[in-house]
């Protein structure tokens, strides 16, 4: 049974990753057909679906609206998907306005907004979710803090600080979304076509008379200048403007100085919005389908990628690697208890971790064809990239020692760079346009790929490294035969590691001569990478010079994490130079704990040898076998 047992379990976990490989049917409802009509946004046509989901996650951190967070775990609650969410946003924006999809954690932001801050079942609050309804009554105060939390330099700003810019952003984001049909959102629009007009038409003049520096309507400015950052979801006619899209607000505005009917789009979104508005499912599946007949003749490419997007959402393949990765670890930490009788749970943490890599793989290249660009364009996939790469290298090593080492790394890496990657996603959509200096040529594809491996195969030595410190110093595994093999996969890697910083580095030189007209310019990104090189370089010749053994090798390593993590994160958070990202409050603090516990390890691995519980046993060992031979009589050992 145990032979079979490992294949079963993958089996099992294999039915469940093709389970998600298909869009589920709309019953009542097209909420799917819906999700997947196009809409520009933020440089990039996606779908609805993602629109929908990427705002969840900005707002209150899931990609699912839970319309009653105040019920608990013995009650079931209203939880929506995202696109239903978002139609109620867009095309009923009086009741969206109710549900409560703002996470606010910080107390001194809920203290400014008068909001309730324990759980309050009889009142149904949650003291963590908050609606629209309810903060919009402070929105005066809350923008006077925003303003002075912004003159605040951003490495600065504290908790609430940070909250109260996130808030805002998040309110923004929101009432962009409300707006995004305009007056096609109360899907009467021949009779609301006129009153929104003269609101256009109030709002300019107030636009224009504060230009003017002359009296004008603030809340009259402000509503005009939201309808003109809302999504665009109007298409435009190839054949007469290019590859355009336009939003409603536009549209409108040039229909009406130029005589002509409305757009096709907003006719169909009006239909939309009357038939959600009066519960009509089927009439609603009606226009949704007879739009996306409208849009097959010209625009077959956005709605094919937003198909595709949506299929890519729904699959969500870099959680279920990221399950996958656990456990994959889990069943490797149940084979550390009894190595010798359950060698069955490694096998079934190599094929769980195998079974990952292929969903992590599908993922990267669906991201790929998505994106059409090279796997790795920011932090978010930079952080899915290292996890690939760590993930390969693990297993290869597994492939050659068979000690379950590698299978560890593999699931470790994996597990903890797709942890970072979601954590990333919650500032906004990870396939975002690329920033014009970086959208260029082959050479910064080859750099960015080859420097990222560089980078997964330092933090794959260091994790050896990190296991050989908890071996030696807390437990009896670490065996002069496990200290040898352990010795030789840090060194492994860490050429491997050297070879790929080195010519990501010189790539990433070529391409800035091309592009700034520069090899070098000692920019701060540039510098980290050369430290990478210079660290990797100076470990393989402390080792080769003797000047390290076994142990020194492993805290070197350890070190290594340290320079990798600072290189990859810690230099686009500084606010200066070419490469950098912005500062990320949280991110900061995550990463200054991760140096802490590197730096806690290597401590550890600088204990004296008596100190270390494998090496203490080793040496009782070895004297009780002394001690032994002391007392065998002279007979004997004669």
């Amino acid at each position: 049974m145990k032979k079979w047992l490992p294949w079963i379990i993958v089996a099992i976990f294999a039915f469940w990753v093709a389970g998600s490989l298909r869009v589920p049917p709309d019953k009542e409802w097209a909420i799917n057909g819906f999700g997947r009509l196009p809409v520009v946004y933020e440089g990039r046509t996606k779908p609805f679906d993602s629109l929908a989901r990427n705002t969840l996650l900005q707002l209150r951190e899931k990609q699912t609206a839970n319309l009653e967070p105040w019920k608990g775990w013995n009650e079931k609650p209203r939880i929506i998907p995202a696109t239903e969410w978002l139609l109620g946003v867009m095309m009923k924006p009086e009741e969206a306005d109710a549900w409560p999809v703002f996470r606010i954690d910080n107390p001194e932001v809920k203290s400014l907004l008068g909001l309730p801050g324990d759980p309050d079942l009889k009142n149904k609050q949650d003291g963590k979710h908050y609606s629209w309804l309810q903060i919009q009554p402070k929105i005066a105060d809350l923008e006077r803090e925003v303003g002075r939390a912004s003159a605040v330099e951003a490495s600065r700003r504290r908790p609430y600080e940070q909250a109260l810019l996130k808030l805002w952003n998040g309110q923004q984001l929101y009432n962009r979304l409300k707006y995004t049909l305009g007056p096609a959102s109360t899907g009467q629009l021949d009779d609301a076509l006129k009153p929104y007009l003269e609101k256009v038409e109030a709002g300019r003049a107030a636009y224009m008379a504060r230009m003017q520096d002359g009296k004008f309507d603030p809340a009259a400015m402000a509503w005009f200048m939201e309808q003109f950052e809302t999504p665009l979801v109007i298409p435009v006619d190839r054949q007469n403007s290019g590859d355009q899209w336009m939003r409603v607000a536009e549209s409108i505005i040039q229909s009406a100085n130029t005589g002509a009917p409305p757009n096709f789009a907003l006719l169909a979104y009006n239909k939309m919005s009357h038939a959600y508005r009066t519960g009509q499912a089927g009439d609603f599946k009606v226009a949704v389908a007879e739009y996306r007949a409208q849009l097959a003749d010209k625009f077959t490419p956005e709605l094919k990628k937003g198909a595709n997007e949506q299929f890519f959402n729904n699959v969500e393949p870099f959680y279920k690697a990221m399950i996958l990765f656990l456990c994959g670890f889990l069943f490797v930490l149940a084979y550390w208890f009894k190595p010798g009788e359950w060698d069955w749970t490694r096998r079934t943490s190599v094929g769980l971790v195998l079974l990952a890599l292929a969903v992590h793989t599908s993922g990267l290249v669906a991201r790929m064809m998505l994106e059409g660009r090279p796997p790795v364009t920011n932090l978010y996939s930079s952080a899915i990239f290292i996890g690939w790469g760590a993930t390969i290298l693990g297993l290869l090593l597994e492939k050659f020692w068979r000690n379950s080492i590698g299978v560890m790394v593999s699931s470790i890496i994996g597990f903890t760079t797709l942890i970072i990657a979601h954590h990333l996603s919650l500032s906004g959509d990870t396939m975002e346009m690329m920033r014009a200096v970086l959208d260029t040529n082959f050479w910064l594809a080859t750099h960015v790929v080859v420097v990222t491996l560089g980078y997964a195969s330092t933090f794959v030595a260091g994790v050896l490294a990190i296991i050989y410190v908890v071996q030696g110093v807390f437990t009896r595994a670490l065996t002069p035969e496990m200290s040898k093999s352990l010795s030789r996969m840090i060194y492994g890697i860490v050429c491997f590691a050297a070879l790929f910083s080195f010519v990501g580095t010189v790539l990433g030189g070529i391409w800035a001569d091309q592009s700034w007209g520069r090899f070098w310019g000692w920019d701060v990104k540039e510098n980290g990478a050369l430290i990478i090189v210079l660290w990797n370089a100076l470990v393989l010749h402390a080792r080769w010079g003797g000047m390290v053994r076994e142990r020194g090798l492993a805290n070197m390593a350890i070190v290594g994490n340290i320079v990798t993590s600072w290189s990859w994160f810690g230099v686009n958070m500084l606010g200066i130079g070419l490469h950098s990202y912005g500062f990320t409050d949280a991110a900061f603090r995550w990463l200054v704990l991760f140096v802490v516990s590197q730096l806690i390890l290597i401590a550890l691995g600088s204990l004296p040898k008596q100190m270390w519980k494998s090496f203490r046993e080793a040496a009782d060992q070895k004297a009780n076998l002394a001690k032994a031979e002391d007392r065998k009589p002279v007979s004997a050992i004669t």
